[in-house]
């Protein structure tokens, strides 16, 4: 390790596949930052030793993957209300008091690419599929955008009833079965946070939900349009957007957060995007 400058890590099981020390090298380049950012694997029973021994030999902050997420919640010695409201914790910061501080930057990064997209969220209707961890993670983000509504639609309809009553007090919530949805009430933005494009499948909800002016958004990636996204534009969605620029975006709010700079995020997507398709 290079001891001058800050160290950062990123922690995880699997670790091979992060894109983070890619990002975040290029980040630090692109601001004149002295930092190195590397990934650790961790066994699974390992994560609180493997942050203890990080921060005290200096570390600075680190980002936390699956499946540790939970594990950085209770780690943390302070919570910012985001990552309280998400259950889960993505980033981890030591503060000038040794308390080492957790947040969850996963929503702002989904709202900062919807933005780049030049995708409208205030007093629009957003339907968000599924109910899991990956959902609860941007809730508060999205209704600090004033939409006119958020929908939660999931197979289960009590994960997506609590998820509803949590955050009932942030803006308009409601949480509806699939087969419940109607496309007399059209959604302008559709949000899959499942992860069942990821094994080539789709999240269940009718077609009738996709129109003309919808936007469809994917939480995952790939090196070609995933499975939710194809469906979408094949049933005419005006605008189908994959996770890529929410994990770039939620990489620029990590760093923010540890540097005081919001770096730029086209060139490091640009380069992303390149090195997918290659593969």
């Amino acid at each position: 390790m290079s001891q001058d400058k800050d160290q950062y890590v990123v922690f995880g099981n699997p670790i091979a596949q992060s894109k983070s020390p890619f990002i975040h090298t290029l980040f630090a380049r692109q601001t004149a930052q002295r930092m190195n950012y590397e990934a650790q694997l961790v066994p699974l029973e390992a994560f609180r030793a493997a942050a203890d021994q990080f921060f005290a030999q200096g570390g600075r902050g680190c980002n936390i993957t699956v499946p540790f997420k939970e594990q950085a919640f209770a780690y943390a010695d302070q919570l910012t209300e985001r990552a309280q409201l998400a259950g889960a914790v993505n980033t981890l910061k030591k503060l000038d008091d040794g308390g080492i501080l957790g947040d969850n930057t996963d929503g702002e990064g989904l709202v900062q690419d919807l933005l780049r997209h030049h995708v409208v969220l205030k007093e629009k209707r957003i339907l968000l599929v599924g109910a899991g961890g990956a959902a609860r993670g941007v809730i508060l983000p999205l209704l600090a955008q004033q939409p006119a509504s958020l929908t939660i639609t999931n197979r289960t309809l009590t994960k997506a009833v609590e998820l509803a009553d949590l955050f009932a007090s942030y803006g308009e919530v409601s949480a509806l079965t699939m087969d419940n949805l109607s496309p007399s009430q059209p959604y302008d933005l559709i949000i899959n946070s499942t992860s069942a494009s990821l094994s080539q499948s789709l999240p269940g909800i009718p077609e009738t939900l996709i129109h003309p002016d919808v936007v469809c958004y994917d939480m995952v990636y790939g090196q070609e349009q995933t499975t939710f996204n194809q469906w979408a534009a094949a049933l005419g969605a005006r605008q189908v957007i994959d996770g890529l620029g929410m994990l770039v975006g939620q990489a620029a709010e990590s760093f923010l957060l540890w540097r005081g700079i919001r770096p730029g995020t086209e060139q490091v997507l640009r380069e992303l995007r390149r090195s997918l398709q290659a593969k």
